[in-house]
């Protein structure tokens, strides 16, 4: 039974990636996106706000965790568009596990952010970033940022459920714009009015942006809260809240669409 499901879910995974092969120019622009924000930041805006040292130590891993927020509307919209063509009735009308559809979804997006990942790490190293920790730091660095984007990913495949059709996408998806943006992925807290900065602390992609910048040997916030000194922790828990919040909420939604 597991043989057949991973096998099932494998074969929806090599379905997505198919759609790829097919659309190299969105694939290509999703990849641009975030590399295009770090040097607009980096080289445009450039300095930061309270932040001391070399702005671009403090940007990268704050940029990497807010790339683990980029590309939900894609999944969202694939989502939207198989339930819109009954796509997804069909598969679940044939001799497959249930779970494949959602896995095989949830897996071609982890690679695609993989391979995003891999593009914005080495355009961090090209416009001067560098990791000074080890690396068993930095495995851990990019699990904590992928695990950030398995959360990120069940929360847009949700949406895309309770959303249905493409069209109410683009307004599902204006809600991740203000999360990412009010974090301390491009400037400290202590910058910020005090409620202000006292909401950005506890932001799951500040958790994950300080978390890496600690792991890097580079504090990036050098603040005395709480979570800015448990980072490391929170960049854990707050992903997993967040899976253990939506991904039965996400599967609950998918096994009441025939009815």
């Amino acid at each position: 039974m597991t043989v057949w499901a991973l096998t099932d879910s494998w074969t929806m995974t090599r379905r997505e990636l198919a759609h790829w092969a097919r659309q190299p120019v969105r694939v290509v622009v999703g990849l641009a996106f975030p590399v295009l924000l770090l040097l607009m930041f980096g080289y445009l805006v450039g300095g930061g706000r309270g932040v001391d040292g070399a702005y671009v130590g403090f940007l990268v891993p704050g940029m990497l965790a807010l790339t683990m927020a980029f590309g939900l509307e894609s999944t969202m919209l694939a989502v939207t568009q198989d339930l819109g063509k009954g796509v997804i009735d069909r598969f679940r009308s044939m001799p497959m596990a249930s779970s494949a559809v959602l896995v095989g979804r949830s897996v071609a997006d982890m690679l695609q952010s993989a391979v995003s990942l891999v593009v914005m790490i080495g355009v961090g190293f090209a416009i001067g970033w560098r990791w000074h920790g080890g690396l068993g730091s930095f495995l851990g660095a990019v699990g904590l940022l992928l695990l950030l984007r398995f959360a990120m990913l069940w929360i847009g495949i949700h949406l895309a459920m309770v959303a249905g059709k493409p069209e109410m996408v683009q307004a599902v998806q204006i809600l991740v714009w203000p999360i990412g943006f009010l974090s301390n992925a491009f400037a400290t807290p202590e910058s910020m009015p005090g409620w202000l900065g006292a909401a950005v602390e506890w932001n799951p992609m500040s958790a994950t942006a300080t978390a890496v910048r600690d792991l890097s040997g580079i504090p990036g916030v050098a603040d005395g809260s709480w979570a800015g000194e448990h980072a490391q922790l929170m960049a854990m828990v707050w992903p997993v809240a967040l899976v253990a919040v939506f991904f039965p909420l996400a599967v609950r939604r998918f096994r009441r669409l025939s009815h």
